[in-house]
């Protein structure tokens, strides 16, 4: 009864008509970013972060959580009809999402990954209101001995379990931690990495980061790529209706699609991409005809959409209850936060309920607006597609120079954003994931500050990580991480510089 009341008061600050628009506003702007090939939602978001600063934390914090999971919802749009997937985590719906294009079910497969996407939100949304709280209320026993062992094994995960290379991984997470030291120490008042450069005593900015490292360098990665002209085709609303075979194959795929979305989403760095990939391998396995898939099969859509969904979702709850960012763009998400000066963590529920729960209902009424959003307005997205990136692309970076200069009125934040952006070109051009980097600098003075206090408090006695029951099983949790994909990874590159020596 308590949730429940807990849920009614979320509702009554998200039915506010402003409340009603900025969620409106979110999600359209992320159903666009999703429905364009090659942006993403962490540019989306990085460009959109600078306009919250004016704006109550809890309006900030719908819209950009919205941006995000509209985001998921309009990256299927081009995956099905143009095989170019809008976002990463929607790669998986062109096995077989462009095959039924082909064979004149576009409409079919659009109106069933909205549907399947509602549904597996919709799920997701639903763990977080059970999850969060619990979780959040677990959380208040713990010291600062337990929050660092917990950060450090958000990071070791976010590095090893995600896409690439474990130990390119690693080495971003020591990159992002080193570039969260750069400035004032709080503890000494002493500079630290600045070199001599006084715009770098507050430290690195967040916004420029990010939006050098997603926004700018996907902009110059796909300006060397060669562009094609992409037409827009016509899809009627009679031709969306799915028939009931179709319907009868879809329930279950969407219901182990959610199920596989919200335990991988609360895992940190796993993110919906992985989620999807993990539900497609799963319905291929169990299908009685695997043969179909990559074919036009519809569970091969209906899944993954339901996985990536449930997993945006999922994510929120190590963040909210914990605060460690359950994927990259929760990690913005969390930046926006701290700017507004709200600490996300076990105080965050009961200090800031209205923010909370009005946040929860958001979401129910962000998933309807897309759905209602994304069916009749198909054929519009379709046509967006049309836009050539000759104009696309300098209107963002236009956008993104503005959005960083705006924040603290400085230019030094712009040429900080530039070089990043640099940075972030080259990361792709190598392979060296850049969502590591972003968790391990949002992460890496949090866990400065409490392995700083867990010593205090000891007297400088390391056994503190271990003496505590809580705090020692995830440090154990951290080194079977490491042993299981960082070892692997080290033999391989051994063997293979033995082999090269030979």
């Amino acid at each position: 009864m308590e949730t429940l009341s807990n849920l009614a008061s979320g509702f009554q600050v998200a039915l506010d008509p402003y409340m009603l628009a900025i969620c409106l506003i979110g999600v359209t702007v992320g159903t666009l970013v999703g429905v364009l090939p090659g942006i993403g939602a962490m540019a989306a978001i990085s460009i959109a972060l600078p306009i919250t600063y004016h704006m109550d934390t809890t309006a900030a914090l719908i819209m950009l959580a919205g941006i995000f999971y509209g985001a998921q919802y309009g990256g299927s749009t081009a995956a099905i009809l143009l095989n170019l997937p809008g976002t990463a985590t929607n790669a998986v719906t062109c096995l077989d999402g462009y095959p039924m294009s082909k064979q004149g079910r576009a409409g079919v497969a659009l109106f069933m990954t909205t549907i399947t996407s509602f549904v597996g939100g919709c799920i997701g949304i639903v763990l977080m209101i059970g999850f969060a709280p619990a979780l959040s209320r677990f959380a208040l026993s713990f010291s600062s001995a337990e929050y660092f062992s917990i950060m450090l094994l958000g990071l070791v995960a976010a590095s090893t379990l995600s896409v690439g290379s474990p130990l390119k991984g690693l080495a971003m997470v020591v990159m992002g931690i080193a570039l969260g030291l750069v400035g004032i120490d709080v503890t000494s008042g002493h500079p630290r990495y600045t070199f001599g450069v006084i715009r770098l005593m507050d430290g690195v900015n967040l916004l420029a980061l990010g939006m050098g490292l997603f926004g700018v360098a996907e902009i110059l990665n796909n300006l060397g790529k060669p562009t094609q002209q992409l037409k827009a085709g016509s899809v009627t609303l009679r031709s969306l209706l799915p028939s009931r075979e179709d319907w009868k194959a879809s329930v279950m795929p969407t219901v182990r699609g959610a199920a596989i979305g919200s335990g991988v989403g609360t895992l940190p760095g796993t993110g919906p991409g992985i989620a999807a990939f993990m539900a497609y391998a799963v319905e291929k396995r169990v299908a009685k005809d695997p043969s179909r898939f990559g074919h036009g099969a519809i569970e091969g859509i209906a899944s993954p959409e339901a996985a990536n969904n449930a997993a945006v979702q999922a994510a929120f709850i190590p963040t909210l209850s914990l605060g460690i960012p359950g994927d990259a763009v929760i990690a913005i998400l969390m930046g926006a936060m701290l700017i507004h000066g709200i600490v996300p963590g076990p105080q965050f529920i009961t200090s800031h309920p209205d923010t909370f729960w009005g946040l929860i209902a958001s979401f129910w009424i962000g998933n309807v607006l897309l759905l209602i959003l994304n069916i009749p307005m198909i054929g519009i997205w379709v046509r967006i597609l049309t836009i050539p990136y000759r104009l696309l692309y300098p209107a963002m970076l236009f956008f993104v120079c503005v959005g960083v200069y705006a924040m603290r009125n400085n230019p030094f934040d712009v040429y900080l954003t530039m070089l990043f952006g640099g940075i972030g070109y080259f990361m792709l051009r190598f392979q060296y994931p850049a969502a590591p980097l972003l968790l391990g600098f949002i992460l890496g003075p949090l866990m400065e500050e409490h392995l700083k206090r867990a010593l205090q408090i000891s007297r400088g006695d390391f056994l503190v990580f271990v003496d505590r029951p809580i705090s020692a099983v995830f440090l154990v949790a951290t080194l079977l991480v490491f042993a299981f994909t960082v070892k692997p990874a080290v033999m391989r590159a051994l063997s293979r510089r033995s082999r090269a020596e030979s």
